[in-house]
Parts: structure tokens; C-alpha cells; sequence
């Protein structure tokens, strides 16, 4: 792998506030010496979101992740407690999990049958009397990922042990990571199913993309067009409400935040749903209010959120809600999953509801994600003939950004430059910073 030069990644953004322009590199798109980097200096440092507490409810209950490349296995021991375990034998490295998710009250590795509980400990050798009593069990037990935490029942790793806290680390997000949390009264879960589809392009493009209200409007018309056959006329206008803005929440995190263009299943009433749902929306708005208070009630429902939690987790609260990951796995290649999020304890007519809509939107066979993947491949096409270039990311330096204008993309570069100069975090100052809610009573 060649090496980075340090000037070369400091020109690789420019960021002039003065004259109002902010332009990326495209090698930072092309070149395998920056992803290699990436992994090192961003995927090695950062946290990383793993699962969420619903995933793993009961003791032994277990899901199988891939990790910036990493296989981790996150499991609720019998004890109670999460841990994540790197899913690799001590003994020869074959993968002690080969299931994506179960209930196990143990882990055998199918190679030589080491045995290891959901603890981690192991706990079974074949044969044991055949090792010297210097081969100590108790030192073989899966090895944990250096650092694991909690917020609000989203739960990340993190592979540097010396990572400031979660809390610390999510900074601003927290705030909008509440308003999800907080739209069940008994909490949230994540619904069974994921998405799983891959882009022939690089990872920082659909990070880029899925918080940027400027392409709502032309690249998803047919969506638009859709709503308003339906009977709602104000659909993409929404994206250009006086009312939207878009936030650098800090340490790399952003968000977009707008009235709602969409149906929303949380309790926003929309004709596609029928008029039989009016009351059972209605309802869950009335408990809301009650619950939470107006003013937080009202951005639950009948606002929308766009969430990026850097350097590679989407919290898209929207017409579904959906936590969505981005992995690279070579500079033009990037895996992702979906996981739909739904109150517990919904009805099964408004959990129908919240998975039409999260499909029909944000499913890769939907009416958004398909133009998303295709535009963001004919950028990776185009940076072959112009990857020495640079992408303008300049819209909206000279105001307060609303949604169509890209201060979100700058928060995630900035972080990022800084990241890859091994400089901690970037310079977070542009722009206001949204007002908190109310807290849930």
C-alpha cells in the first residue's frame, strides 16, 4: 500500500468560510491508499454501531455482525448482560457463530468442538487431557472487542480501547437519537427482516446522500408524483420549508430536519393509509402529547429527521424509520443493511402500515433507493474520467442552512480530514445549533 502524504490529505479538502466554498478530492473516492487508511485511522478509532437491545431481549438470545470487517458476535449471556465477542475460535480462528441470530446456551466451534459459553468462557475441550497443564482455559475464552456501551438501547463498539465515552462521543446526536427512543412508551424494537443490498460505489457517497435534502425533489419525483396521486399535493415542498434546517451536530454527527413530506406510521394521518386508520393515528398522537408534551409530540410526529451518526450509521426517521449501516468494503464498494424500527406493543395494522411505508420509500426494490444507487454509481462511473477534480460541497456557506443545502456533508468532511490527519476531531463551529425539546415526562 502506498503511503499517504499528510499534504495530500490536507489538500484534499478545501475549506474556504471567507469566499463560501468547500470542495473534496475525488481520489478521496478512488484511491485504495485512502481506504486503506480509512480503516485505520477512522473504522479502528471511532465507535461503530453493533445492534440494539431488542435484538438480544433474552439470556442466550444472539445476533452475528460484520464489523468494519471484523465477525463479532453480540449475545446476552446468562447473566444478563450484553457482551460482543470476536467470533473466532482461540484455537485455530474458525467462526464459533454460523448463524445470523438465535438462542444458544452455548458455542461450539464446528472444526475441533470447542465448547464456549455465552459468557465467553470455554468451557469444553475434547480430549483436554491431551495439553499440558500450561494451556490454561481460563485464557482461552473469546476474546471481547476492546470497548462496548449503551445509549438508549442502541448499542457500539468500539476496537480502540482508549475511546472517549459514547455519550461524550455522540455529542449533539443524543438529543435526536431521544426523539426515536422516546416514540414508544414501552420502548422500541427492531422488527424482524433486514435489507441487505450492496452499490458499486464509494461508502462516502451514500453517507453523503442519505442526509441530503437537495436531491429529494429531482431524483425522486416518481415518489412525489406517487404521493400526490394519492391525494397529498405538498409532498417534496416540504423539503424546501422555511421551517427546515440542517444541523452539524458535532464530532462528525449531522442531521437534516424538516416538516414531514411523507406519511408517517409514528402518527402522522396521510390518505394512502385510509381513512379506517384516522382514529388509531389519532390516538397515538393524543398519547404522545400526553406522554411528552406538545411541542415534543408535535416534532415526533409530523416532523422528520435524517440522522447521520458518523462516520457510517443512518438513523432515517422518515416515511419508515430505519437504522441504516454503510460499510466499505473496496474504494468503488460499499455493503448496507436495513433494519426497520416500530414502537413495541403497535398493532399489527400500524406495524403493517410502518413496513409499507419503510418499503415502499426506503427499500432497495422501493421508489427512492434504486435512484439513490443509481446516481450514486454514475458518480463513481464519472470519477474515472475526472478523480483528480473536486466535488463542490459549497451550498448554503453563506446562511443558515436549511435542508436542500449541504452544511451536513461539510460536518461529516471536516471530521473526517481531521480523522485522517490523526488530528482528533474536526472544527464543528458552522452554523447554529438546534434548540433542545422538551424532555419526555
Amino acid at each position: 500500500m502506498s503511503v499517504i502524504d499528510p499534504q495530500d490529505l490536507r489538500d484534499a479538502v478545501i475549506d474556504d468560510r471567507e469566499r463560501g466554498l468547500f470542495r473534496v478530492k475525488r481520489t478521496t473516492m478512488t484511491a485504495d491508499a485512502v481506504w486503506q487508511a480509512e480503516r485505520k485511522r477512522i473504522f479502528d478509532r471511532c465507535w461503530l454501531y453493533l445492534g440494539h437491545d431488542s435484538e438480544i431481549e433474552r439470556p442466550g438470545d444472539f445476533v452475528r455482525r460484520k464489523v468494519a470487517g471484523r465477525p463479532l458476535v453480540f449475545v446476552r449471556g446468562k447473566d444478563g448482560r450484553p457482551r460482543a465477542f470476536y467470533n473466532s475460535c482461540t484455537h485455530r480462528g474458525a467462526r464459533v457463530c454460523r448463524q445470523d441470530r438465535g438462542h444458544a446456551k452455548s458455542f461450539q466451534c464446528f472444526y475441533h468442538a470447542w465448547t464456549f459459553s455465552t459468557e465467553g468462557k470455554l468451557v469444553g475441550i475434547p480430549d483436554k487431557e491431551g495439553y499440558a497443564p500450561a494451556v490454561d482455559a481460563e485464557e482461552l475464552g473469546l476474546r471481547p472487542v476492546a470497548r462496548l456501551a449503551c445509549y438508549r438501547d442502541f448499542w457500539f463498539v468500539s476496537f480502540a480501547p482508549d475511546v472517549e465515552s459514547l455519550e461524550d462521543y455522540l455529542a449533539g446526536a443524543k438529543e435526536y437519537i431521544d426523539l426515536v427512543a422516546d416514540q414508544g412508551a414501552d420502548g422500541m424494537r427492531v422488527l424482524p427482516g433486514t435489507h441487505q443490498y450492496a452499490c458499486n460505489a464509494n461508502w462516502k457517497l451514500m453517507v453523503e446522500n442519505s442526509v441530503d435534502g437537495y436531491h429529494g425533489a429531482p431524483l425522486h419525483h416518481t415518489y412525489f408524483a406517487f404521493l400526490a396521486g394519492q391525494g397529498d399535493d405538498d409532498g417534496a415542498k416540504q423539503l424546501r420549508s422555511t421551517e427546515a434546517r440542517a444541523y452539524d451536530l458535532g464530532n462528525g454527527h449531522a442531521v437534516v430536519d424538516y416538516p414531514a413530506p411523507f406519511p408517517r406510521a409514528v402518527a402522522r394521518w396521510h390518505p394512502i393509509y385510509g381513512e379506517d386508520a384516522k382514529d388509531e393515528l389519532r390516538g397515538i398522537r393524543d398519547e404522545l402529547a400526553e406522554r411528552c408534551g406538545e411541542e415534543r409530540a408535535h416534532r415526533m410526529a409530523e416532523t422528520c429527521r435524517n440522522l447521520l451518526i458518523y462516520p457510517n450509521l443512518l438513523l432515517l426517521d422518515v416515511a419508515g424509520l430505519t437504522l441504516r449501516t454503510v460499510w466499505p468494503v473496496r474504494p468503488d464498494h460499499m455493503e448496507l443493511t436495513g433494519y426497520a424500527l416500530a414502537p413495541r406493543g403497535e398493532s399489527d395494522a400500524q406495524t403493517r402500515r410502518r413496513l409499507e411505508g419503510f418499503n415502499l420509500f426506503l427499500g432497495p426494490g422501493g421508489l427512492a433507493t434504486p435512484d439513490d444507487v443509481e446516481a450514486l454509481e454514475a458518480c463513481q462511473e464519472g470519477f474515472a474520467a475526472t478523480a483528480e477534480d473536486y466535488s463542490d460541497i459549497s451550498r448554503g456557506m453563506h446562511r443558515d442552512a436549511a435542508t436542500v443545502d449541504e452544511l451536513q456533508m461539510r460536518a461529516f468532511w471536516r471530521e473526517w480530514q481531521a480523522n485522517m490527519l490523526g488530528s482528533g476531531h474536526g472544527a464543528h463551529d458552522e452554523g447554529p445549533k438546534p434548540a433542545p425539546a422538551g424532555a419526555a415526562s
